[in-house]
């Protein structure tokens, strides 16, 4: 039988008790951002806008596991040849505009999330949104899901 303890604390409390709990097991507060990690949403970000195919595998390679899957609303890849068929239809679509990251990489335990937007070739967003993932052990990419846009509005209840 396991047991949980819980403690009751003022709602202003609750982020230091977690972060406390979480260095006590893991020697890290709950939401970081290690450079590792950011240099990983970066080189990913970076490979979507790369024309060179050398040079775009070369970036997925060291920031994907081989296994990886990346799963955006029109479409879908799966390891490193997947993820770079799906950056080349994106060029296709939206030659000469790159991804920047807008919000820091917030992660905890293996999950991370970031926001982005894709800048056309005269520095205008035209895209943006909000991806969710998976870490590998090894600190490279397991999973990405991206969300386009703004979240839906919440529905009125009767």
């Amino acid at each position: 039988m396991t047991f949980v303890a819980v403690a009751v604390v003022r709602a202003s409390d609750t982020r230091e008790v977690i972060d406390s709990a979480r260095r006590v097991r893991h020697g890290a507060a709950m939401t970081t951002t290690a450079p590792d990690v950011t240099a990983a949403v970066d080189g990913y970000l970076a490979a979507y806008g790369e024309p060179d195919p050398q040079r775009r595998a070369e970036l997925i390679d060291t920031v994907w596991t081989e296994d990886a899957q990346l799963v955006d609303p029109p479409i879908s890849g799966e390891g490193h040849d997947g993820i770079a068929a799906v950056a080349q239809a994106l060029q296709q679509r939206f030659p000469g505009h790159r991804f920047r990251r807008t919000s820091g990489v917030d992660v905890h335990h293996d999950r991370l999330r970031f926001a982005w937007e894709l800048v056309s070739p005269a520095g205008e967003a035209v895209l943006a949104g909000l991806d969710v993932g998976e870490l590998a052990p090894d600190g490279r990419l397991r999973r990405i899901t991206g969300f386009f846009g703004d979240l839906p509005p919440r529905p009125e209840r009767p």
